[in-house]
C-alpha cells in the first residue's frame, strides 16, 4: 500500500532534529558539515544568542571580530560567513527573514544587568549564566565563552556612533538558516532578559532545526 499523503511537498526534507528552546532556557547540539541549521523566532522580537565552536577541537570557535572584518559589514545577514579565530568558515547564512543580526553587543551578564537597570536585578537570570551551564557539559568554562551572535537582535549605530539595544524587528515565524563548512557544537541562550527591548521585555520560546545535507 503506498504511503498516505499528508500533504507536504515530497523534494522538503524532514529535519533530524526539530526542537523547541523553552523561553529563557539554553540549548547545544552538534551541527554536521553539509547540515541546514534553522533558527526559528516563533513569536517574535527574541534575541537568540549563539555560539559555535569547532566539534572536534573548541579551541576553534567563532569570532565575531575576524567575521566583521571579512564581510565589511555591522551586521550579518544572508551571504555572511561566520569565520573562526584560524580564519576558516563554520557556518554560512543561507535565508534570512528578519535582516538584522547583531554580533557586536554581546551577551547579558549579572554585571551589565546591575550595571544597566539596577542593583535589584542582580540575581535575574542572563544569557552568561545559560552559556555557562552548557559549555560546562562540554568540558569547558568561563574563559571559553567569546563575544556572540545575537540572532534577531536590533542593535542600529546612532549617529555618534554608540550602539543601541532597541525593539526588536524579526515578526513572529522569523526565521535564520546556515549551512555549516564544518562539524560544529552550536550554543544557544534564547535571552532570559526581562529589563530590555531586545526581547519585547517578554522572553518566548524559539525552535531549532537540522536538515540533513541537500540530495539526502
Amino acid at each position: 500500500m503506498p504511503p498516505i499523503f499528508d500533504g507536504s511537498p515530497s523534494h522538503v526534507p524532514l529535519p533530524r532534529l526539530d526542537h523547541v528552546v523553552p523561553a529563557r532556557a539554553p540549548w547545544s547540539g552538534i551541527v554536521r558539515q553539509g547540515e541546514t541549521l534553522r533558527l526559528v523566532d516563533s513569536f517574535g522580537q527574541q534575541a537568540v544568542d549563539t555560539l559555535f565552536y569547532r566539534a572536534d577541537d573548541f579551541g576553534e570557535r567563532y569570532s565575531a571580530q575576524d567575521t566583521l572584518r571579512a564581510q565589511g559589514a555591522a551586521y550579518l545577514g544572508t551571504g555572511t560567513k561566520l569565520l573562526s579565530n584560524e580564519g576558516r568558515v563554520m557556518l554560512t547564512i543561507t535565508a534570512d527573514s528578519c535582516g538584522r543580526h547583531d554580533t557586536s553587543a554581546g551577551a547579558c551578564s549579572c554585571e551589565s544587568n546591575t550595571a544597566r537597570f539596577g542593583e535589584e536585578t542582580r540575581y535575574l537570570h542572563s544569557c552568561r549564566e545559560n552559556f555557562l551551564l552548557e559549555v560546562s557539559r562540554q568540558g569547558m568554562s568561563k574563559r571559553d565563552i567569546v563575544p556572540n551572535i545575537n540572532f534577531f537582535m536590533n542593535v542600529p549605530i546612532d549617529p555618534a556612533g554608540d550602539l543601541v539595544i532597541a525593539d526588536g524587528l524579526s515578526e513572529p515565524g522569523g526565521t535564520v538558516e546556515m549551512v555549516a563548512a564544518m562539524d560544529v557544537l552550536c550554543v544557544i541562550s534564547n535571552c532570559p532578559q526581562v529589563n530590555n527591548p531586545c526581547n519585547g521585555f517578554d522572553p518566548t520560546p524559539i525552535r531549532v532545526q537540522i536538515f540533513p545535507p541537500e540530495g539526502l
